[in-house]
């Protein structure tokens, strides 16, 4: 019986409470989640997926750790779409929103590139267990959850933890950013990634360091291959 009542109650709901674009702020239609139509339609997209082995892209981890492939969505820019997103998805709650979008970007993989099919296992940038408590979720991994459930490739939590508490590095250089992350990361399940081509995702891109310093302990851990996907990364 409740899985009748269920839609009407949602209906009822979304009437009272009517779900908002997060772009615009603009009501959402039925068929439309997180974005309307309109903004989902002008979404800065980078299609990186087509020159995934770009050297520009590829030099952010030239002579440190090797990377197999980076692609990022969209592009990030300051007062745009973009920004709003992963605003609303890192301080605002809005976690499902981070599903929802990876799930397009994953789909968008399956149709128009064979990037992604040696990936054996995705997993999300971790955070500190004081961060998650004070945010209640770690967007990362709900990223990768809506990656994982598009292609069909296993999500795991369980490989990486992330053993030291870090301020903000928003105002950090590289240089500092990689002081700060470079032993804050260990590898707690090495048999989940033995051997394996790993895809560590996490929101956006800025100067890598931490995703460098994931993909250092995940190759000394064992692992075979770290590639590399963000929601984001700067604008052009």
């Amino acid at each position: 019986m409740f899985r009748f009542i269920r839609p009407v109650l949602n209906d009822f709901i979304d009437l009272l409470f009517p779900q908002l674009c997060l772009g615009c702020n603009k009501s959402l239609e039925f068929s439309e989640k997180v974005l309307c139509t309109a903004c989902r339609l002008n979404l800065p997209e980078t299609a990186q997926h087509h020159e995934p082995y770009d050297q520009n892209l590829l030099n952010k981890f030239a002579g440190k750790v090797p990377i197999q492939f980076l692609v990022s969505y969209l592009y990030f820019n300051k007062g745009g779409i973009v920004q709003k997103l992963i605003h609303g998805i890192k301080y605002k709650g809005f976690k499902e929103a981070a599903k929802e979008i990876a799930s397009w970007y994953g789909n968008q993989l399956k149709v128009e590139s064979t990037l992604v099919e040696g990936i054996d296992v995705i997993i999300g940038v971790p955070l500190h267990k004081s961060r998650f408590r004070q945010r209640g979720y770690n967007q990362a991994d709900w990223i990768a959850d809506g990656l994982a459930e598009s292609l069909g490739i296993p999500f795991r939590t369980d490989v990486l933890i992330r053993q030291q508490f870090m301020a903000s590095q928003t105002h950090k250089n590289r240089l500092e950013r990689w002081e700060n992350v470079k032993t804050v990361f260990a590898v707690s399940n090495r048999n989940a990634i033995k051997g394996k081509h790993v895809l560590v995702v996490d929101d956006v891109l800025t100067t890598g360091a931490t995703l460098e310093a994931c993909a250092h302990e995940l190759l000394s851990a064992g692992c075979v291959a770290v590639s590399v996907l963000t929601l984001a990364t700067a604008g052009r």
